[in-house]
């Protein structure tokens, strides 16, 4: 077996990580508003991630970051943070089995957003692979 790349390590172990999420949201929020259930989630994240940097010794000042990283990593916080509420209530009213899915098609988003906001030029190949992703999110969001 060829050598992965540690991007596609960290990729599948996110996937990973990403499924049991959905699995584990599900369970947990049967007795709990959806929103206070991200609040309680976010707070541990929080924690869990000060944890890590801090025995990582990757901990440096913040405020020394330029405004244009601070601007987009705000942005992409409250991005997060939508995204998660939006989840979370879905997840409430729907099936994992379907509301997964439909998250997942941030990655024909991502796509296109790439496209437009980054310059990224997926091949043909890639673009084949995109389309699928789509049909297979708009076949498993819509079963009957």
């Amino acid at each position: 077996m060829a050598h992965l790349d540690a991007w596609l390590y960290w990729a599948l172990m996110s996937a990973g990580f990403a499924a049991l999420t959905a699995i584990f949201a599900k369970i947990g929020i049967q007795n709990v508003d959806a929103d206070l259930a991200t609040l309680i989630r976010t707070a541990i994240i929080i924690v869990v991630l000060a944890a890590f940097v801090a025995y990582a010794g990757k901990w440096s000042n913040p405020f020394t970051l330029p405004a244009r990283t601070w601007l987009f990593l705000l942005l992409s916080g409250l991005a997060t943070g939508a995204s998660w509420v939006c989840y979370f209530r879905a997840l409430k009213i729907g099936q994992a089995s379907q509301v997964a899915p439909v998250d997942k098609f941030s990655l024909v988003l991502v796509a296109v957003f790439a496209v437009v906001f980054l310059g990224e030029r997926p091949s043909l190949r890639e673009w084949a692979g995109i389309g699928l992703v789509a049909a297979g999110v708009l076949l498993l969001a819509f079963k009957r």
